[in-house]
């Protein structure tokens, strides 16, 4: 590590789980490794780095993790880390340990942590950890290819059952405030209506005329999917078996969305983005967000990415829409 001043990083992971938060976390260890770095694994997210929570981690620390959903280091969010007297619990312990340099694995709340660090002379690298795939400055966040497939094998599931007994399923997908798992998941599942806060929609006209209009044409059973942030979904199922004579079931997919082993592209994702993070930190660089835009492994600014806002694809909610009559 001839020429490196950075000596000792440490990684955590922060907010909400995602598969492939493990695969970015081994990455980091053995890139930190090769270079001849110590490195830490900070538990519970910024609440470990306050309580000086962490564990030196070494090549085989990480060993078959890589196929593991949820984070071996645990995650948690912190209210306290956003106070003064966190941040000097955390730089304290930086001090302590001999920290140069975090990796940050998580979402918009944990790049505001990273960035407020950096600004305090720690300097943070941040990789977007969350299924929901709303972070401005990427195309893609750790987790959502997971998450997407989760939704796909549960709603296929759920159609069985709506096939055997002439049924609609109105079901619940996360997302927060995005649409993206709904959207995307919609148009993998075949859902007649596609529900999201980014497109201001009429009940009656998106979704009772639209069943109404495909059991004209012979279809008896029904998929909607409805994205968290517009919820209702109970009410919703009560209204159109009412309008329609439809027998309807609301499913509220909830955390099953979050677990299970990684997709092949969210290990390859997190595994480029955990190495590439170290090499920053390797050269002395912080206060930046590794992201993927058009494929490729980039990275940002933070203060400049937590003012991008992310929006779908309205191109591929009227594919969706065309498609599903």
């Amino acid at each position: 590590m001839e020429n490196n001043a950075m000596k000792t990083i440490g990684v955590l992971t922060s907010g909400g789980d995602a598969p492939g938060m493990n695969a970015a976390i081994r990455a980091v260890v053995r890139a930190g490794c090769e270079l001849g770095m110590t490195v830490y694994g900070i538990n519970r997210g910024y609440n470990g780095l306050m309580e000086n929570d962490m564990v030196k981690m070494g090549l085989r620390d990480v060993s078959d993790i890589i196929n593991r959903g949820g984070t071996i280091l645990r995650s948690a969010r912190s209210d306290r880390f956003k106070t003064e007297d966190g941040m000097q619990a955390a730089l304290r312990t930086c001090r302590e340990r001999g920290i140069d340099g975090v990796v940050v694995i998580g979402g918009d709340g944990s790049f505001r942590g990273a960035r407020d660090l950096s600004l305090h002379g720690i300097p943070c690298v941040a990789l977007p950890g969350t299924i929901d795939n709303d972070i401005g400055c990427c195309d893609y966040t750790i987790g959502y290819d997971t998450a997407l497939n989760t939704i796909m094998q549960m709603v296929d599931r759920i159609r069985d059952t709506t096939e055997s007994h002439d049924r609609c399923a109105v079901v619940e997908v996360m997302g927060r405030g995005a649409g993206y798992l709904a959207l995307n998941a919609g148009i993998a599942c075949g859902a007649t209506s596609i529900l999201i806060p980014e497109i201001e929609y009429d009940f009656d006209r998106d979704v009772i005329q639209r069943m109404v209009r495909t059991q004209r044409s012979g279809k008896v059973h029904f998929v909607i999917i409805v994205s968290e942030a517009i919820g209702g979904v109970e009410e919703m199922a009560k209204r159109i078996q009412k309008e329609t004579g439809v027998e309807s079931r609301a499913t509220i997919l909830g955390h099953v969305q979050r677990g299970g082993s990684p997709t092949v592209k969210d290990r390859l994702v997190a595994s480029q983005m955990g190495h590439k993070a170290v090499e920053l930190l390797s050269q002395g660089i912080g206060n930046r967000i590794v992201a993927m835009q058009n494929e490729k492994i980039y990275d940002c600014d933070i203060s400049e990415a937590l003012t991008m806002k992310s929006s779908v694809d309205l191109d591929l909610y009227k594919v969706a829409m065309d498609i599903s009559i």
